[in-house]
């Protein structure tokens, strides 16, 4: 069952361990595939252990209503970072997934791959064969594109992509006016060519989201060679000199211990990753003695250069009354609701973010650094705000930030979060990155294929024109995007800047591997969850290579 222990003894009175040949930890979008592939071997053994629960909630399962599980205790960690100095000292939203399928059972569902240079810079960065024509035959074998295969896509991988199916004719509107802005129509951004406005993909099968938990851990847990314990949270590795033997987890008030003859593989995320790592000793040791943790092993790049991209709504008034905003009520959300359950289609079969654009902010850019998401609302993204007549927007993020920021751990205990800090807009060139993006939106939305929908510019309003006053207005309202990276970053092997090598090995400490976003030497331009997915998959294979 995916919902509880699949298999196995709990130790009684002390800690004895059971022995496994791999321990994951983490049942999210790279942990899932990786006890995915490993499990293909009859002979391993591989015990999966995941801090959440149960993904079998109606709110996880329709697409349209991610922003509840995202909200939510049960199904997220809830953290949120310190004052952030550049952000008018405002403590930003970073939930975590906490559930079968990790953040990929909480997330927006959309699936962009990044453009082929930040993978090619990745390898530049020290992360060698992470380029992107090695790195293309992971995304392929991770996928179904209902659009078909072909030398850039997969259709018969475990993860479905599929694209919505709303007949909104602001979707298209987005694209066209894009295109009448000067930008170039793409017609797979995971494709050839990511730059331009095309419609946009998401994990979704059968109007039912597609996590990791159901494309790769539920067919994983029809093996007797799987062990998954859910509710179980990880306390500290188990290191014996310089190797890594076993995980020290706890369920309810019961302390486990359990070994790995072969390897640990740490996928607890961003967040989650380098926290475990500091737990059990690995890390900076000034930071370790201030959170009264034994230092075992000095690694100082773990919880460095944490990044995440910021966006903000652009919004419009329609003047038609075709938005979603009609539909955000008790009496429309429920309708939509009992649509989806008898049907699976609908408005609650779709992200709503069903048209996008990837455009670079000047022409000294390389690729691009600017992405959409176009919604036929106007509301927040947690759903509680909504304009109160019809409206549309834009999400617009500015990709290739160049500020970083830290994760650190203030206690030995693993349930207190750590002291998380993402220093947005610190770097001035960020800041000149948000201004441009606001100027190219407003650009692009006064074209002349959105004429007939556009009404006024309800946010951030005709007002805000000056640098001055765009700087003053991204501070105040832009969120993350919630797409934190980079925390245990991938390096060459004598890089002290790095935490693994470019096969996951954390330095100076074998049968350790950290298998997640953490290790993006840089974030690439686009939502996390496809590469993510493809490190677990190509990770997948560097493990059993050894």
């Amino acid at each position: 069952s995916i919902d509880g222990q699949k298999r196995g003894s709990h130790p009684a009175k002390g800690i004895q361990a059971i022995e496994y040949d791999y321990i994951i930890v983490g049942a999210g979008s790279a942990g899932s595939v990786i006890a995915h592939r490993l499990t293909q071997d009859s002979n391993l053994s591989v015990l999966l252990v995941e801090a959440g629960g149960s993904d079998r909630s109606v709110f996880i399962r329709m697409p349209a209503a991610f922003s509840i599980p995202m909200n939510t205790r049960r199904f997220a960690w809830q953290f949120h970072t310190e004052p952030e100095p550049a952000m008018d000292n405002r403590r930003l939203h970073c939930p975590r997934g906490k559930v079968i399928g990790g953040s990929s059972s909480i997330n927006g569902m959309v699936h962009v791959r990044g453009h082929r240079a930040d993978f090619d810079e990745w390898q530049a960065l020290g992360a060698e064969g992470w380029g992107y024509e090695d790195c293309l035959p992971w995304f392929r074998r991770s996928e179904n594109w209902t659009g078909g295969g072909n030398e850039y896509r997969g259709n018969g991988g475990p993860l479905t992509v599929s694209v919505g199916e709303s007949d909104n004719p602001l979707y298209q509107a987005f694209i066209d006016a894009g295109v009448e802005a000067g930008y170039p129509y793409t017609p797979d951004y995971n494709g050839e060519h990511q730059e331009g406005f095309s419609t946009m993909q998401m994990t979704v099968r059968d109007g039912i989201r597609c996590s990791t938990a159901v494309a790769y851990l539920r067919p994983a847990l029809k093996r007797p060679n799987l062990t998954l314990e859910t509710g179980a949270v990880a306390h500290r590795i188990l290191l014996e000199g310089d190797r890594a033997v076993g995980l020290e987890y706890s369920r309810g008030r019961s302390l486990q211990r359990a070994r790995a003859s072969r390897e640990v593989i740490v996928c607890a995320g961003a967040i989650g990753s380098p926290h475990l790592l500091q737990l059990s000793g690995i890390g900076e040791p000034a930071e370790l003695e201030r959170a009264d943790i034994p230092v075992h092993h000095a690694l100082p790049a773990v919880g460095k250069h944490l990044t995440d991209h910021l966006e903000f709504y652009f919004q419009f008034e329609c003047r038609q009354p075709i938005t979603l905003n009609s539909r955000l009520g008790l009496l429309g959300k429920a309708a939509i609701g009992l649509e989806w359950l008898a049907t699976r289609k609908g408005a609650g079969a779709t992200n709503h973010f069903e048209s996008c654009g990837f455009i670079r902010s000047s022409d000294e850019v390389a690729w691009p650094d600017i992405q959409y998401h176009f919604l036929p609302a106007a509301m927040r993204y947690d759903g509680r705000t909504a304009f109160a007549g019809h409206g549309f927007q834009l999400h617009v993020g500015h990709n290739k930030p160049k500020s970083t920021g830290s994760v650190e751990a203030v206690a030995p205990d693993p349930l207190v979060a750590p002291r998380i800090r993402f220093n947005y807009l610190k770097h001035p060139d960020d800041v000149a990155g948000f201004r441009r993006a606001l100027r190219l939106s407003r650009e692009i939305v006064n074209q002349p294929a959105l004429e007939v929908f556009r009404g006024r510019e309800i946010t951030p309003g005709e007002s805000v024109q000056s640098d001055e006053d765009i700087d003053a207005f991204i501070r105040a309202n832009a969120e993350s995007a919630y797409h934190p990276c980079g925390s245990c970053r991938m390096g060459d092997v004598d890089d002290d800047d790095a935490v693994v090598d470019p096969r996951a090995r954390v330095r100076g400490i074998s049968g350790l591997r950290v298998a997640d976003a953490s290790i993006f030497p840089s974030i690439p331009n686009g939502n996390l969850n496809a590469p993510t997915v493809m490190a677990g998959e190509k990770i997948s294979d560097l493990i059993l290579q050894g």
